[in-house]
């Protein structure tokens, strides 16, 4: 179908809530979404001027048809879309890892229940709970409970092996209390696995308070070796809750979110119980055609928490999102209790954020090299000025002057994010009449490199990909009329400052600005490229104006030129002090005609037979 097809076709669907699937020529589903009115969200796609980004730009390009389901809810369509991510695994939506790289914690279904490690869930009827994050923490934190429930760990299979043995190492070290022996009962072993279940789900608190009320029965009936028992059980619990390693997300009672969305695509979840940070869990992921912060959070937290046992009673995250109602409907009901999501704007739940986004740009850096942060930005800025490709070769230009005199110019290239200082290029202005212009300059060096390159100078070879002019509307229409008048079309952009004389904007021939600030890897890549041409050009001028003042006076002697008249300064340190200078001490530097030169033009003959005055 063409895009006017496909706009009429949107145009047609019902203003209710649905889901839609984007398919290629192949008839693949390349992406899925959602929609509390499909006709406004499906039609924006195939609406001239809109303003996508690159890559949904792409993904339009590839789509031939589409099909919507219609439901009855902005909740139903939630959770169809959900399904239908999972189904399809669109290459266009966001895709987190599946579960093969995270533990689930197994509980059995034979008699005496018993817990385990594995790697997925399988159709056997038991019990699994997680995905977690690190199998070594899980590992740690299973084993803990167990230690504090005093459970076996070891491999006898329960009931065949009770009373057959002596009970092992781990009874005499307090670690297990022996339900080998005969005098243990099934029902306390499960009363205690049930404890674990309930630690397993976070409930630490709700079990430590009923352990408490039974050790405070326990001690009223006089029963005090069961009661100190008890107290042990207690205290393990309760450290067990403090510790750093416990799983992830078992004692999360508030999981705080950070986004990075730059080089490489990453989240960080902290998980907080009672105040106390109890894990993190961090992932890259595919980047997608969604376009707004919100919409891959969104995104994320349905997929994240989805095939989750254990949820949070809150989850802060760094954006706002558009069915927050309903997404705190699903989890709720998922979870068993009440799920809030908020979006903190200051205090220390807003620091934890800041935390938590420190997290994600922390892991998606150390997992990101510098190639990739590089062709990133590049990614961004070519999205941002409109570029079909990302700009790999940019030329910058900037005018220095002094008072009008010694006008000269930069030429500063970079390849991708990198200067390339072998290409730089200095400017001596010629064609000013001593008042200093800056958009006459510009126009100048403009039009002598680009003769430069139409007569196939190698020097100036290629043409760029971009041209930076360090200035504003005004400096990028001369750019622009100068490129016109050699046939060439080349993207120009102005680097505009703000009060600080950091560059806040580019800013096209047309007057279009364009805003960098949101974008750090972009502010910062564009503030180089500004920086080091304002520094290349002022070198130059600096060095330009020293030599034209400190050659002004010696020049004028015949037989000095540049290398006698270095050789003076350097020795003499002023024109003042060559003045001074006696012929022997001048002969010690240049040779003696040009020694006997200057030292006349120091100290010129009195006229004969001067006129009085009128």
């Amino acid at each position: 179908m063409t895009k006017e097809e496909l706009l009429e076709k949107a145009n047609s669907l019902p203003l209710a809530p649905g889901v839609y699937l984007m398919h290629d020529k192949e008839g693949t589903v390349i992406y899925v979404g959602k929609a509390k009115r499909l006709k406004n969200r499906v039609s924006q796609y195939f609406q001239a001027g809109r303003g996508h980004n690159l890559k949904t730009q792409t993904m339009v390009k590839l789509v031939d048809t589409f099909d919507t389901i219609v439901v009855g809810s902005e909740f139903e369509a939630l959770v169809l879309e959900n399904a239908l991510i999972k189904q399809y695994m669109p290459r266009y939506n966001i895709l987190l890892k599946d579960d093969k790289g995270y533990p689930f914690v197994r509980l059995s279904r034979e008699q005496y229940r018993r817990f385990s490690l594995v790697s997925r869930v399988a159709g056997d009827g038991a019990r699994y709970f997680g995905p977690y994050g690190g199998r070594l923490e899980t590992r740690s934190a299973l084993d803990a409970i167990r230690t504090a429930l005093r459970l076996p760990t070891c491999h006898k299979s329960f009931p065949r092996d009770i009373g057959k043995e002596r009970p092992c190492l781990n009874h005499h070290m307090g670690r297990c209390d022996g339900f080998c022996r005969p005098e243990m009962s099934r029902e306390e072993y499960e009363r205690r696995v049930d404890i674990a279940v309930q630690l397993l789900e976070g409930k630490i608190r709700l079990v430590t308070a009923q352990l408490e009320r039974e050790m405070g029965a326990a001690a009223e009936e006089l029963r005090f070796e069961e009661a100190a028992a008890l107290r042990d059980r207690i205290a393990a619990i309760k450290v067990l809750g403090k510790r750093q390693k416990v799983i992830a997300g078992v004692c999360a009672d508030t999981d705080v979110w950070g986004l990075y969305l730059e080089a490489k695509c990453c989240f960080a979840v902290l998980h907080y119980e009672e105040g106390q940070l109890t894990g993190k869990e961090a992932e890259l992921f595919a980047a997608s055609a969604l376009e707004e912060e919100g919409e891959i959070l969104s995104a994320l937290l349905l997929q994240y928490y989805g095939s989750r046992s254990a949820l949070p009673r809150e989850i802060f995250i760094p954006a706002a999102i558009e069915d927050q109602e309903v997404l705190e409907q699903l989890l709720g009901e998922k979870a068993g209790h009440r799920v809030t999501v908020r979006t903190p704007q200051r205090g220390d739940r807003a620091q934890v954020l800041a935390l938590a986004a420190a997290n994600a740009r922390e892991e998606a850096e150390r997992q990101t090299t510098s190639q990739e942060r590089s062709d990133r930005t590049l990614e961004l800025l070519g999205k941002l000025m409109g570029l079909e490709e990302p700009p790999e070769w940019m030329e910058s230009y900037d005018i220095s002057n002094t008072g009008g005199e010694d006008v000269v110019a930069s030429m500063v290239v970079f390849r991708g994010s990198r200067p390339a200082k072998d290409r730089y290029r200095r400017f001596r202005i010629k064609e000013l009449d001593g008042h200093p212009d800056d958009y006459k300059s510009m126009e100048e060096v403009l039009t002598r490199r680009l003769t430069h390159y139409m007569e196939q100078d190698k020097k100036f070879m290629p043409l760029p990909d971009v041209l930076l002019i360090d200035g504003g509307e005004q400096h990028a229409k001369v750019a622009r009329r100068v490129t016109e008048r050699f046939g060439l079309a080349i993207p120009i952009f102005g680097m505009v400052k703000d009060d600080r004389h950091r560059t806040r904007a580019l800013v096209t021939p047309e007057g279009r600005e364009i805003g960098i600030k949101g974008t750090q890897a972009v502010f910062t890549l564009i503030g180089r490229i500004q920086e080091e041409t304002h520094r290349f050009a002022i070198t130059y001028n600096r060095q330009s104006h020293g030599r034209s003042v400190r050659g002004s006076a010696l020049d004028e002697i015949p037989g000095v030129g540049e290398a006698r008249r270095t050789a003076l300064l350097r020795r003499f340190k002023s024109v003042k002090a060559v003045r001074e200078a006696s012929l022997e001490e001048l002969e010690e530097v240049v040779p003696r005609n040009a020694a006997a030169a200057v030292y006349l033009w120091a100290h010129p003959p009195a006229e004969e037979n001067p006129q009085p005055p009128a």
